[in-house]
């Protein structure tokens, strides 16, 4: 389910529709939309296919990997960076959320590297002053 969502993310911060990734897999929107619930697994050769097609290295699908999931693993390692270590609780993947995928894709049309640079800068400078307060 973890690899579908990034699947997911990725593609959706690409603007590519499910119907224009099946084609490029050859394969139809319902089984990519199958391979993102986690209801179907994708092997190693099709995720490889998705990673090229997506432009992301194939450890991107494994990025912020919850430690839940990872125990559920039989082959499962400790990881210390999957929670938090001050409140000891799981990291939640703020990269999934949909609010987060309109602001890339809204800060990506931005055309002019001075201007999304300074957008940047403005984003950061806000979210410095407010957590001084």
């Amino acid at each position: 389910m973890h690899v579908g969502k990034r699947v997911r993310l990725r593609r959706t911060l690409l603007g590519v529709s499910q119907e224009q990734l099946g084609v490029e897999l050859n394969i139809t929107f319902q089984q990519v939309h199958k391979y993102e619930r986690g209801a179907n697994r994708i092997s190693a050769s099709r995720l490889w296919d998705i990673s090229q097609i997506l432009d992301v290295p194939i450890s991107y699908f494994f990025d912020d990997i919850s430690e839940n999931t990872m125990r559920s693993s039989s082959r499962w390692l400790s990881r210390s960076d999957a929670i938090d270590t001050m409140t000891r609780q799981p990291l939640k993947d703020q990269m999934a959320r949909r609010e987060t995928l309109e602001l890339a894709r809204a800060y990506y049309t931005i055309e002019k590297l001075v201007v999304r640079k300074r957008v940047a800068e403005m984003v950061k400078s806000i979210a410095t002053t407010l957590a001084g307060e």
